[in-house]
């Protein structure tokens, strides 16, 4: 091997090395101390853009777990306030079956009559009062279906036989159903821009709800769902339309994307006593007469009242699946970004033990190398 003195080439190449095992100690130790395996684009580049959009879901995915929470909290808000509102119903028609019975006097009516106007009037309060995060709930919540029978001709159930409308999600506007009688128990409902047909068929036994029964009609694609009752014939809702209101709210964001499948959409109608759903504003136990007609109404309220609820717990129990779904999704995804990004504490501590060796026998080498030139000196004379 050549003797030479202007360049060392033995201590050039360990120089090299020793810097390549000073980055990789470098490298090691930042791993150590971050947990991260991928600190900067130049670690993975492609793990890194992998990596950033789970962590947007994964922000999605915890924001909507706490949506579906909030949401769940403002149910639960709305429906406490109904059940005191059953309460009241329930109390106002035992006031009226006994203002309907000759026992009492026209003056015992009027006592019973003013504890009833009070109840409207709570009724009524409590509605108002009701309200999540300065949001009022009970005088109309989300889009809601009129009641008004001249715009919302469907909900006339002496000839068509709804005897319920459930939405979920359906825009505002009118929405007409065609239902002539020779498309074999077909119905097509409609708002001019998105319209969806249904077969009935295998619920109806010569075009009619069998008697006793209830069927459904599920316009999915709408959000609309219709409750007919035997009295519905195969054509009787032709030409008749459903008004959908718009309301404020109604809308929870409970997946991590902007998709409708990521949204649950509720409506709460106006529950005032004297709102047309209840419609108890002029009902009153003064008389006889009026106390038995009274009757019919209050049950009627009792049933809207009762069926609001039951949409609400209906609801709940989604909100409650979609919490654990997003869970689940946010844990799998979790572990896919930690896969990707996270340091494996062992193998790195193994990389760094190695390095470190490495490292300190370069020095000691180096050492060595630049020894060697200074042998000429002994083949002076």
């Amino acid at each position: 091997m050549p003797l030479r003195i202007n360049n060392n080439a033995l201590a050039l190449n360990t120089q090299r090395h020793l810097r390549l095992t000073n980055l990789d100690v470098a490298q090691r130790i930042e791993r150590l101390t971050s947990g991260l395996r991928v600190n900067r684009a130049a670690d993975d580049a492609e793990g890194l853009s992998i990596s950033e959009g789970i962590r947007g879901l994964l922000s999605g995915f915890t924001q909507s777990i706490r949506n579906a929470e909030q949401a769940t909290n403002l149910v639960q808000t709305a429906e406490g306030s109904l059940s005191e509102v059953n309460g009241m119903l329930i109390r106002m028609r035992e006031l009226a079956v006994q203002s309907a019975s000759s026992t009492v006097s026209d003056t015992n009516r009027q006592a019973l009559n003013a504890e009833f106007t009070q109840l409207v009037n709570e009724i009524d309060r409590v509605a108002t009062a009701t309200s999540y995060n300065n949001t009022t709930l009970l005088t109309g919540f989300g889009n809601t279906v009129s009641q008004d029978t001249a715009a919302s001709t469907a909900l006339d159930s002496g000839t068509t036989g709804v005897t319920g409308v459930q939405i979920s999600g359906a825009a505002s506007g009118v929405y007409s159903f065609i239902d002539t009688s020779n498309t074999d128990n077909e119905i097509t409902l409609g708002n001019g821009t998105v319209s969806q047909t249904i077969n009935l068929g295998p619920a109806l036994e010569g075009g009619a709800v069998p008697t006793g029964a209830t069927t459904v009609a599920n316009f999915d694609r709408l959000g609309i769902q219709l409750t007919l009752n035997e009295t519905f014939l195969d054509g009787g809702l032709d030409n008749t339309t459903l008004l959908i209101e718009s309301g404020t709210g109604g809308d929870f964001q409970v997946g991590a994307n902007n998709s409708a499948n990521d949204r649950l959409a509720t409506s709460i109608s106006d529950l005032r006593a004297s709102g047309t759903l209840l419609n108890l504003g002029a009902v009153s136990i003064s008389t006889m007469s009026s106390s038995q007609s009274a009757l019919s109404s209050l049950d009627s309220a009792i049933a809207a009242v009762t069926a609001q609820r039951g949409s609400l717990g209906a609801i709940q129990n989604r909100l409650s699946f979609t919490t654990r779904v997003n869970e689940h999704s946010l844990e799998s995804n979790q572990a896919t970004e930690s896969s990707i990004r996270d340091a494996d504490v062992a193998e790195e501590v193994s990389h760094f033990t190695r390095a470190q060796i490495l490292s300190q026998s370069g020095l000691a080498i180096f050492a060595q190398a630049n020894i060697i030139p200074a042998r000429a000196i002994s083949l002076l004379p």
